[in-house]
């Protein structure tokens, strides 16, 4: 399954944690994130699918534990990294928006800036 739709400008809050943590989302994922996400604005709502990778605040002594849905795009590995706030609508980002994070900064590596179109494939289908 793939969803496409346009690329919006971020908050920088995942930037912080994945710069901080990165060793437990390398653990997690397998390959060492670029310290930010690819924020897509997404025509509806998005709901993790049951079967996520987990990090969980008590692993790291946090506050926030989030969810990775792996989510190839521009033919690189990537993962959809929500928040559990933002997953039941309490948290800084609507539903619609989703936040992919991979090994470069997609913005310099695919040349994107806001409002570009972007297509981003689903190894587990969204519910």
């Amino acid at each position: 399954m793939s969803l496409k739709d346009r690329v919006v400008t971020g908050r920088g809050d995942f930037g912080y944690s994945i710069e901080h943590l990165s060793d437990f989302y390398e653990k997690k994922t397998g390959m060492k994130l670029y310290p930010g996400t690819l924020n897509i604005d997404l025509p509806h709502a998005y709901s993790l699918p049951p079967d996520v990778i987990r990090l969980e605040a008590f692993e790291y002594g946090g506050r926030v534990s989030v969810s990775m849905v792996p989510c190839p795009i521009f033919g690189r590995p990537a993962f959809i990294l929500r928040t559990d706030q933002n997953e039941d609508g309490t948290g800084h980002h609507a539903r619609n928006i989703i936040e992919i994070a991979t090994d470069v900064r997609l913005r310099d590596a695919c040349e994107l800036k806001d409002g570009d179109l972007v297509e981003i494939e689903f190894s587990i289908a969204p519910t």
